[in-house]
């Protein structure tokens, strides 16, 4: 993990930050509008398990990944509460972890191995998160659909 300008040592910092929840689904929405007022910021887009992309997504990119995967959440996680996206700070964020509902494990609270983020958005270009999970093929087809 050595890199000649840190940026990968800044990302590994910030991804084990503090962050708080979107509990609940206004407060997810409020989220998505704030990204929104900034999709032309330089947010890069990650689905764990694929390569970390090397450019910042377009603005168009950026409301059709928030459009889709808000539409995911809301269908997949059926809970009156939402609680599975986390932002280093909901009102300007940054850095925003997107859990899939299908692979909670422990991602609130203490765990010696909590899983990671499915998504992750960020105004810094990602590593290569360790492959600790395994993305299902309907996963990576998802994701595959929304950006071909």
């Amino acid at each position: 993990m050595h890199s000649a300008d840190g940026s990968e040592q800044r990302y590994l910092q910030l991804f084990r930050g503090s962050f708080t929840s979107a509990l609940r689904w206004p407060q997810l929405d409020a989220l998505w509008e704030r990204v929104r007022e900034r999709a032309g910021d330089d947010w890069y887009i990650y689905a764990v398990g694929e390569s970390p992309p090397g450019e910042p997504a377009d603005a168009a990119r950026v409301e059709t990944f928030l459009t889709e995967i808000d539409k995911l959440l809301r269908e997949e996680h059926k809970e009156d509460y939402c609680g599975i996206v986390y932002a280093d700070d909901l009102q300007m964020p940054s850095f925003i972890k997107i859990y899939d509902p299908h692979n909670l494990g422990v991602s609130c609270g203490y765990s010696d191995n909590p899983p990671l983020p499915g998504w992750i958005m960020s105004l810094i270009p990602p590593v290569d998160l360790p492959a600790t999970q395994v993305v299902t093929k309907k996963r990576r087809r998802w994701w595959q659909q929304i950006f071909s």
